[in-house]
């Protein structure tokens, strides 16, 4: 745990600034502050069509009695990709363009399943349920 969050508040800041750097070394200061504003409103209108059209999802399969999972999974992950764009940098909005997109949000879905499945074989995930 104190190694994810060593990645988490060391290690990424450190990759965000060397890729500003060197990204403003090619294309100017005022580009580079241009183009994160850019992919950041970009972020924000496919975050908002995606949560749109997810809850839409939900809504649709509460309507007919079942359980939206699988939307659900998706809702969580258009978020995250959402907080990852607020986060000023390069890194972190390739990241969360990466949680965005469907196709790649699928391929996120599966490994996320795999693992989950993996964890509760092996007995270290622990279910609570409270009523």
């Amino acid at each position: 745990m104190i190694t994810r969050l060593f990645l988490l508040f060391a290690v990424i800041p450190v990759i965000e600034v060397y890729l500003l750097i060197k990204v403003g070394r090619v294309v100017g200061a005022l580009p580079t502050v241009a183009l994160l504003l850019t992919i950041s409103m970009a972020g924000a209108w496919l975050v908002r069509h995606q949560g749109f059209h997810i809850l839409r999802r939900i809504q649709d399969e509460l309507a007919v009695g079942r359980l939206p999972a699988a939307d659900l999974v998706d809702g969580v992950l258009v978020l995250v990709g959402g907080i990852l764009l607020l986060v000023p940098g390069f890194f972190t909005d390739f990241i969360g363009l990466f949680f965005l997109v469907p196709p790649t949000r699928a391929v996120l879905k599966r490994f996320l399943g795999l693992w989950l499945q993996a964890r509760l074989s092996r007995g270290t995930t622990v279910v609570v349920r409270r009523f």
